[in-house]
């Protein structure tokens, strides 16, 4: 897809390294390293190693150490701006992940918002509809907003979390009383801890992979109340694993870890489960629908919040999106970026392709 024109007086700009900004000399999630470069939040897409110094909301912290080790990294409350080179740079809530934040320039009045991933709820203000293992997304204000559009297709309309933690909480609890473990399948950072805050903890105990624990004790030291977890080389009483909430990154699917466990069900935890056949691809007994990035309605609804007249739309599906917003009335194109799991949504993305957008 044709890229967005720029001119120089652009705040953002695509570079080979990545998104950047000409009046600071930084970057903003790069994905080549480079000598100043401000992080929107942990993912490895986003967040990767050899930049020379980094920048990031002071709640990402623990997680950009955990996953990224010894850094230079500078943080910045939410909502306290600095000035470099001239450009007022402020970090605001983007309700994705812990510490996931929007990038605020402003050069001579005019501002421009790089929102990185994000989540909000599409239909409704209810609170109980936010990722509550984060602050929740904090629309900006802003002459040009830089959307992701991962989920940016109307087929992607997500329940409400009462719903499908209820569902979780059903699958498990029948499992348990078959005498089987329930394994749950989930991204380490992010996806692992919102389930661990959206389950019942009363139906049993809660084992998770060794790559999930300590991005849970980042999020604990960072003050989000998860419910307690065990290691599975710390489970005394093996009978117990009968009735545990296994919680693992996708890639122990069939692996030899996954035996000490015996009989057990297994589900996967993504918004790719709102596809037909996404759950038969994966192979699993149980598809739940859960996602940390807003699906198509939030998308809309926080792209208006903002007030942009012009939109840039990254990863995901931008030709659809990019549509939508010229049909709009709204100036609108895209950058090409490296961001996304291009490996797991390639099937999906197919039959995303012919899905009705209904």
């Amino acid at each position: 897809m044709p890229q967005m024109e720029t001119d120089p007086s652009d705040l953002v700009v695509h570079r080979p390294e990545g998104l950047y900004c000409p009046a600071g000399d930084f970057y903003i999630d790069p994905w080549r390293p480079v000598e100043r470069a401000i992080i929107t939040h942990a993912h490895a897409d986003h967040a990767r190693r050899g930049h020379a110094h980094y920048l990031a909301a002071a709640p990402a912290e623990g997680v950009l150490r955990a996953r990224l080790g010894e850094i230079d990294l500078q943080t910045l409350p939410y909502g306290q701006a600095i000035d470099h080179f001239g450009v007022r740079v402020s970090l605001h809530p983007a309700g994705h992940v812990l510490g996931s934040a929007q990038v605020r320039l402003e050069v001579g009045g005019r501002v421009w918002v790089a929102s990185g991933d994000y989540f909000v709820a599409g239909d409704t203000d209810d609170p109980r509809e936010a990722n509550t293992t984060c602050e929740p997304f904090e629309p900006v204000r802003c002459d040009c907003f830089i959307t992701e559009s991962t989920f940016g297709l109307p087929i992607y309309r997500w329940q409400p979390q009462r719903e499908l933690f209820a569902d979780i909480d059903g699958w498990w609890q029948a499992n348990a009383e078959a005498g089987r473990a329930s394994l749950l399948l989930g991204y380490s950072f992010g996806k692992a801890q919102r389930i661990l805050m959206g389950v019942d903890p009363g139906i049993g105990p809660i084992v998770v992979h060794g790559a999930v624990e300590p991005l849970n004790q980042a999020y604990r030291a960072a003050g989000v109340p998860l419910p307690a977890t065990q290691l599975v080389t710390d489970v005394t009483d093996k009978a117990s694993l009968k009735r545990a909430l296994v919680i693992a990154p996708p890639s122990v699917q069939n692996a030899v870890w996954t035996r000490r466990f015996g009989e057990h069900s297994d589900a996967f935890a993504s918004g790719w489960m709102q596809l037909r056949g996404a759950r038969r691809r994966r192979s699993v007994d149980r598809g739940f629908v859960l996602s940390d990035h807003a699906d198509w309605p939030g998308l809309q609804r926080a792209i208006a919040a903002t007030g942009a007249s012009r939109v840039i739309v990254t990863h995901g599906y931008e030709a659809v999106m990019v549509r939508w917003l010229q049909s709009q009335g709204l100036q609108a194109g895209s950058f090409a970026t490296e961001y996304g799991d291009e490996q797991e949504a390639s099937a999906e993305a197919q039959e995303a392709a012919i899905a009705p957008a209904t």
